[in-house]
Parts: C-alpha cells; structure tokens; sequence
C-alpha cells in the first residue's frame, strides 16, 4: 500500500477506537448515570445515527466540493469540539445534544476517508477498502475492550480518554493529510472508461445496489440488540456473548489472507462476491433460527463474520467503480448513510417484531430480507452497458485480491 493509504489506516483505527470507547457504554450511562428510561435512551442513540445519517451525505458532498483534507478536518474539528464539552458536562440534556453533533461529525469523516482512500490507490480496488474496514474492526475491538476497562475506574476516564484520541486524530490529520487529496488523483473507475454510460444510470445502480446492502444492514445489527437479549433468555451468561464479538474482531483480522485467497479463486468479481456473501449471511442466521447453546451462537458468529468480511468492503469499491469524476465523495456518502440507516432501522423492527410475536419470526424476516438482497445485487447493474461487465471481469483480480 502507499504511505498515503496506511496515514489513512491509522487515522481510521483512531478514530474507531476513540469513537468506540464511548458509543458501547451510551445506553447503560444514559439509563443508569442520567436516570433516563430505555426508551429514552434508544432514542437518544437513534438522534445519533440519524445525525450521522446527515453527516454522511455531507461529508460526501463536500468531499467533492473541497476535497478530502478539508472535508476530514471539518468533521473531526466538530466532534472533537463535542467530545471536550462531554469532559466538562456530560449531565442531560447536554449529553443528548453532544451525541448528536458527534453524530454529524464522525458522519462526515467517513465517507470523506472511503473516498479518499479510493482515489489515492485506484489500482489497489478492493484492497484499499478492505484495509480501511480492516483498521475500522481493530479499533472498534481495542476501544471497546479498553473502553469497559476505563469504565470500570470512573466514567469520567471514559470522556478524558474520548477527547484525547479525536485530539491524536486531529493531529494525524492536520499534518499527515495536507498533501492526500482527491481532488487531484486520477480516476481509474472502469466505468468512467466508457462515456455511453449516463450519470443517472450509475446511481440508478448505487441505489439499487444499496437497497440490498441496507436489507443486509438491518439484519447484522440484530446480533448487538434481539440476539443479545435471546442470548440473555438462554441463560448464556453475557461473558460469553461479549466473547462472540471478540472473535468475530480476531477473525476479521487474521482472516484476510484466506479471504482473498477464496475471492481470487472463488468469486472473482464482486457481484459474485457479494452474492456468496449474502448467502454465507443466511446460512448463519439458520444456525442462530436453531441455536439453543453457546456453541451454536459461536458457529454461526464465525459464519455471519465470513459474511461481513465478504460483503462490507465490496460496496464502497462498487461505489467507487461506479463513480462519475467528481463524485466519488456523493456516492461514498450514500453508501454510509444506507449502512447508518439500516442500523437505525433494525434494532426498531427486530424489538416489534419479538414483542409482538417471536425470535423465530424474526430470524424468518430477515432470512427473507437477505433473499431480496441476493436479488437487487443480482440486478443493480442490469442497465449498464455489458462493455463494462467485460472490463470488470478482466480487471477481477486486481478488484477482487
């Protein structure tokens, strides 16, 4: 990888880590520290993701705009500022209202960074989106896990510690990302190639494509809210459920050498990379449908992370290839906010869907659901002139390795 993608690796893992000291732990400080109910607390989080959801669409645009740099250095310029006020003040209302300017913050930096990582190593394809999600896992593991770790001393350590890495996170920027901007790297998209092709097709394939990776999106975030709480009713302690999620970080990491060995030779363009992975996704909500020990629940973890590892970093590659010049920042938001919004979305139909009849209802939803995925990722490109299928098909193993 070249210099400038590994400044934007680390500066990803970061930014995870810091974010994730703090989003694991929002609900049980707002219910047991603020006094607040659940409801309210589920809401607080939606308010969130929704102010995420925003972020994302104008991190996009603006990246487009006003390039990368800017683009990342506003967004961590309006979270940092929120999470030093959460030092000094983190009583309700405040709280709330911080949370949602971290949103928007956090919001713009990403798909900024997947755009950027895009153009600054087009000939990397699925590589350069695939280190970026990889550093996104290791941060989300180790803020995580040190974030409990803090908590358990003072919630106070939990804010100081919070602010001090968006501050690394600040400095990596300033400094590292002056000179990365893609606003002035070539774009490569295969697509772009051919000229017959209309902007409104492109995106008419985006959302399409989207529909499906959201469907996806609705089912995974069942695993932190329904299945946790089925976990709970089995009187699988919650150690062993933390356990599942520290496995499927591991795997995410020391699996990617077998996993692009299985793309080179098995799925040797997206779509078809895709496509496997929504069926690997059924397969593992087939085992949990059944699951009544923790054994179980670990087979079809390990199972549902093959999924993740396999359809996660495809999209924003796909957005990429499909992106016309000057609008590979719109494209990346687009594909964040669909992610944000599928987490918005599933806890909130999983939780009706339990209360009002049963897991296994559920489990057949959203088998159902990752069915109409498999077929909207089948179709997304229908409408694109076949040159470029030909392309892609002989570019495969760049994209795909």
């Amino acid at each position: 990888m070249p210099r400038s993608l590994w400044l934007l690796v680390i500066g990803m893992m970061v930014n995870v880590t810091g974010a994730s000291f703090l989003w694991p732990l929002n609900t049980i400080y707002i219910h047991e520290h603020l006094g607040k109910s659940l409801t309210v607390a589920g809401i607080v989080l939606m308010l969130n993701s929704a102010a995420s959801v925003v972020g994302n669409l104008i991190g996009g645009v603006l990246f487009d705009k006003i390039g990368g740099f800017k683009s990342i250095l506003l967004g961590i310029i309006i979270t940092l500022i929120s999470v030093v006020a959460l030092m000094f003040n983190h009583s309700w209302p405040i709280y709330m209202y911080l949370l949602i300017f971290i949103g928007l913050g956090s919001g713009i930096v990403f798909p900024a960074t997947y755009a950027l990582a895009g153009t600054v190593w087009p000939e990397g394809g699925r590589k350069a989106f695939n280190a970026i999600y990889v550093a996104q896992n290791v941060g989300v593991a180790v803020g995580a896990s040190l974030g409990g770790i803090v908590a358990s001393l003072s919630f106070n350590y939990i804010f100081i510690a919070n602010a001090a890495l968006y501050a690394v996170f600040f400095l990596l920027a300033f400094f590292g990302y002056r000179n990365i901007d893609g606003a002035t790297a070539k774009q490569t998209s295969i697509l772009e190639q051919n000229p017959t092709i209309k902007s409104r097709d492109k995106f008419t394939a985006l959302v399409i494509l989207c529909v499906g990776y959201l469907l996806c999106w609705v089912g995974y975030v069942q695993w932190p809210s329904t299945i946790s709480s089925h976990t709970q009713t089995l009187s699988i302690p919650l150690s062993q459920y933390s356990l599942l999620w520290t496995i499927n970080g591991v795997l995410i990491v020391l699996g990617q050498p077998l996993i692009s060995l299985f793309v080179k030779r098995y799925a040797k363009t997206l779509k078809k990379q895709m496509v496997l992975g929504f069926i690997v996704f059924i397969v593992s909500y087939m085992v949990v449908l059944y699951a009544e020990q923790f054994t179980a629940f670990l087979v079809a973890m390990v199972i549902l992370t093959i999924g993740e590892m396999l359809v996660w970093p495809a999209v924003p590659t796909i957005a990429n290839d499909l992106a016309p010049k000057g609008r590979q920042g719109f494209y990346q938001g687009f594909v964040n906010s669909t992610a944000t919004g599928g987490r918005m979305i599933g806890p909130l139909l999983g939780g009706m869907v339990v209360d009002y009849y049963n897991m296994n209802l559920l489990f057949m939803i959203i088998i159902s659901l990752l069915v109409v995925g498999i077929f909207t990722t089948i179709m997304y490109d229908k409408k694109l002139n076949t040159v470029v299928e030909t392309k892609r098909s002989k570019t495969s193993d760049a994209i795909g390795g």
